[in-house]
């Protein structure tokens, strides 16, 4: 049974979600905020965290980008108050994988949860390849088998929303991609496009893999469109959002 953590300080919620869950075939531990989130991930270690973006003690935006900053790649759903795009995009930024408003349908949480654990199984949006894929460009190498990337040699973290969109790019090269079909993509049908957040994952792998992100030669943009991946060094380099 796959693992789900949740993090929230309102204990009828914990509650709530605990036995909603469970229902749906997961095995649930919880927790009121993360002061004991470090032992607990060591003793048992989830495939997802359900954390809440407001807790005492220490936000959930915190923790999520401390996670990030130790290299933890546990997928992470936050659950913001109020769902405006700032918010969302912010947490984005920090290193989740999905968002879900407040109040929400469990039924949806459930759904976001199974979209995000899917990215990781084979043959899905964002997961590793099978077999031994590598793509060099500039100084990065993707190996897309062990969801790694390389910039002269040194790994850089990726979450599993940045691996599944550099993902789409590599593998979809010099293919002028909207921003819907980016996200659908990446993320799957299950999700509605949200042009804000997808321009924050391409400002977050541009610093990954570029020279300088301000000026990107291989994720460019294509005005009117959405992004291109050129891999080669041909093209101009000079279009940025």
């Amino acid at each position: 049974m796959q693992h789900i953590l949740v993090i929230d300080d309102d204990q009828r919620l914990r509650e709530l979600l605990q036995t909603f869950l469970a229902q749906n075939g997961f095995r649930v531990s919880v927790l009121p905020d993360a002061r004991e989130l470090a032992r607990r991930i060591e003793r048992d270690p989830p495939h997802l965290m359900v954390l809440d973006w407001m807790m005492p003690h220490e936000a959930g935006i915190s923790v999520c980008q401390r996670l990030r900053a130790a290299g933890d790649r546990t997928p992470i759903i936050m659950l913001t108050a109020k769902g405006e795009d700032d918010e969302r995009i912010e947490g984005l930024d920090a290193g989740a994988d999905d968002y879900l408003p407040k109040p929400f349908n469990p039924r949806e949480l459930v759904s976001r949860i199974h979209a995000v654990l899917r990215r990781t199984a084979d043959g899905v949006p964002g997961a590793p390849l099978p077999t031994d894929s590598v793509v060099v460009f500039g100084e990065c190498e993707v190996n897309l088998a062990v969801r790694r990337l390389a910039r002269n040699g040194v790994e850089q973290e990726l979450t599993t929303s940045e691996f599944a969109m550099l993902k789409v790019f590599v593998t979809h090269p010099n293919e002028p991609l909207s921003r819907e079909r980016l996200s659908m993509l990446a993320r799957g049908k299950e999700h509605d496009v949200f042009d804000r957040a997808v321009d924050v994952q391409v400002s977050r792998l541009r610093k990954l893999v570029e020279i300088d992100a301000s000026r990107p030669r291989y994720i460019q943009t294509v005005w009117g469109r959405g992004y291109v991946f050129v891999p080669d060094l041909g093209g101009n380099g000079d279009g940025h959002s």
